[in-house]
C-alpha cells in the first residue's frame, strides 16, 4: 500500500486538470448528445447485426434429419410431421437430434403475386407456419431449403437469387430455424458474391437463422464462410458408398483448421441407414464425422444430420446413431476437428483434442485386409512418456490395460477402433 500514497503535488494538479477537461468535454457533449447518441446506437445494432451468426447458433455441430438422401423430392407435410414424431419416440432426439430439415422440392414453381415463395398447395396444404408450429411444439427445430440461383437444383421451385431480403423475412415470419442454401441455376457470379447478400438478409430478419452454405466446395468456402454462415459445405454431395463417403472424408480433413465453435465444415449428410454400406463400414462413417465435428444430420451428413428414413429405422441403424459416447466427441465444447495424424497407405490414425485435458482417437483400415493399427503419443499430442487409460467407444468399456507411448489395435478391413484417451499419470 505504500506505493499508492497521493503526491499531494504534481498528481493533484494533473487530477485537477482532468476535471477540468471532463466538464467541457461533458459541455460539448451536452449541445451534441442527440445526435450522438443516435449514431452510437445506430453503430451498436448495426454491429449486433453483424454478429448476428456469432449469436450462439452452432456452439457445436447441429444435429438433426434430413429429407434429401433418402427422399428426394418426394416430401410432403405428413413425412415431415412422421418424422419430428419418430425423432421423439425413438428417443433420439434428447441425444441432440433436434433439426427436421425439409430439403428441396416444397414450394410451386411459380412465386405468388407478390413475389413470395408458395408452399406446395399438393404436398404442404397447411403451409410452412402451420408445420413449423408442430414441429415446435414436439420441441424440435424446422429447417428449410432454398438456393443462391434462379431456381433450386431440382428446377421444380425457384431460387432466392434477387429475393433475398423478402425471403429471409419470410422464413423468419414462418419460424424457420434453419437454412440450406445451395448453389444452382446461378447468374454466374462468384459465391462470395452471392451468399452474403443472403447473410445480411437473415441478419436484419427478427429470428436468428442457422445459416447453412451448401457450395459445394467450389471456391474453398472455409476459407471465407465464418464471416457469411455457421457450416459450410467443403465437398460435393455424398452417395451411399464407401468410395463416396471415404472420399468426402478425406477432402473435408484438408480444412481442418478452419472448423470452431459457430462454423463448421459440412462433408455432407450421413448415409447411415440407408443400405448401401455394410455395418462396420457404416460405423468408420459416423465414426469419422463425429471426430471431424460435422454436421450429424441423419440420413445426410458430418453436422450430425440423419439423411435415412427415421420412421423406419433397423436396431443396427439405431445402435450406430444413437451411440451417445461417439456424438459426445462430435459435440464435445471444445470444438476442435480432428485430423489424419498418420497415413500409412491404407492405414489412418486420426486424432483431436477434447476438452479435459483428453484425445479422440480413431484407427481406420480403409485396407482389404484385417490388421493393426498403432497410434502413438508424439503423433497424437500426448506427451510420449505419459500412462493413457482408454475408453473403447463402441465396446463401451474402459481398457484394463494401461497404455504408455502407444496404442495398438486390430480391426477388419473396412472398420475402425474408437478411444478417449485420458492422460492419468
Amino acid at each position: 500500500m505504500a506505493n499508492m500514497r497521493w503526491n499531494s503535488g504534481g498528481d493533484a494538479a494533473v487530477t485537477k486538470r482532468m476535471i477540468v477537461l471532463t466538464v467541457l468535454m461533458v459541455m460539448l457533449m451536452g449541445a451534441y448528445a442527440s445526435p450522438v447518441r443516435r449514431m452510437m446506437m445506430a453503430d451498436i445494432k448495426e454491429q449486433q447485426r453483424r454478429n448476428l451468426l456469432a449469436n450462439g447458433l452452432g456452439v457445436t455441430p447441429p444435429m438433426g434429419w434430413n429429407s434429401w438422401n433418402h427422399f428426394n423430392c418426394k416430401i410432403d407435410e405428413n413425412i415431415i410431421k412422421a418424422t419430428a414424431d419418430a425423432l421423439i419416440s425413438t428417443g433420439i432426439s434428447k441425444l441432440g437430434y433436434t433439426y427436421v430439415n425439409i430439403d428441396d422440392c416444397w414450394a410451386e414453381a411459380a412465386r405468388d403475386d407478390k413475389g413470395n415463395l408458395v408452399p406446395k398447395n399438393s404436398t404442404f396444404p397447411s403451409g410452412i407456419k402451420a408445420l413449423a408450429d408442430y414441429v415446435h411444439s414436439k420441441g424440435l427445430k424446422l429447417g428449410i431449403y432454398s438456393d443462391a440461383g434462379y431456381f433450386t437444383c431440382s428446377k421444380t421451385m425457384p431460387g432466392s437469387l434477387g429475393h433475398e431480403k423478402q425471403d429471409a423475412k419470410i422464413f423468419a415470419d414462418w419460424g424457420i430455424d434453419y437454412l440450406k442454401y445451395d448453389n444452382c441455376n446461378t447468374d454466374n457470379s462468384k459465391p462470395t458474391v452471392r451468399y452474403p447478400v443472403m447473410t445480411r438478409e437473415l441478419m436484419k430478419a427478427d429470428r436468428p437463422i442457422f445459416f447453412s452454405l451448401c457450395e459445394w466446395g467450389d471456391l474453398h468456402p472455409a476459407l471465407w464462410g465464418a464471416k457469411v454462415g455457421n457450416s459450410w459445405r467443403t465437398t460435393n454431395d455424398i452417395s451411399d458408398t464407401w468410395e463416396s463417403m471415404t472420399s468426402r472424408a478425406d477432402m473435408n480433413e484438408v480444412y481442418a483448421e478452419f472448423a470452431r465453435p459457430g462454423g463448421w465444415n459440412d462433408p455432407d449428410m450421413l448415409e447411415v441407414g440407408n443400405g448401401g454400406m455394410t455395418k462396420d463400414e457404416y460405423v468408420v462413417h459416423f465414426s469419422i464425422w463425429a471426430i471431424s465435428k460435422s454436421i450429424l444430420y441423419v440420413c445426410t451428413a458430418a453436422v450430425l444430420l440423419i439423411g435415412c428414413d427415421v420412421r423406419n429405422m433397423t436396431k443396427e441403424t439405431m445402435e450406430i446413431i444413437a451411440n451417445e459416447e461417439v456424438i459426445s466427441v462430435n459435440q464435445d465444447p471444445l470444438g476442435v476437428q480432428a485430423t489424419k495424424v498418420r497415413m500409412e497407405g491404407d492405414l489412418e490414425v486420426w486424432a483431436g483434442p477434447l476438452s479435459g485435458y483428453r484425445v479422440a482417437l480413431l484407427l481406420v483400415n480403409r485396407g482389404p485386409w484385417r490388421t493393426s493399427i498403432t497410434g502413438y503419443w508424439d503423433d497424437i499430442g500426448i506427451p510420449p512418456n505419459s500412462v493413457v487409460e482408454a475408453r473403447d467407444l463402441w465396446e463401451h468399456k474402459t481398457l484394463k490395460k494401461r497404455f504408455v507411448g502407444n496404442l495398438t489395435a486390430t480391426m477388419d478391413s473396412h472398420a475402425c477402433k474408437m478411444y478417449v484417451l485420458k492422460p492419468i499419470s
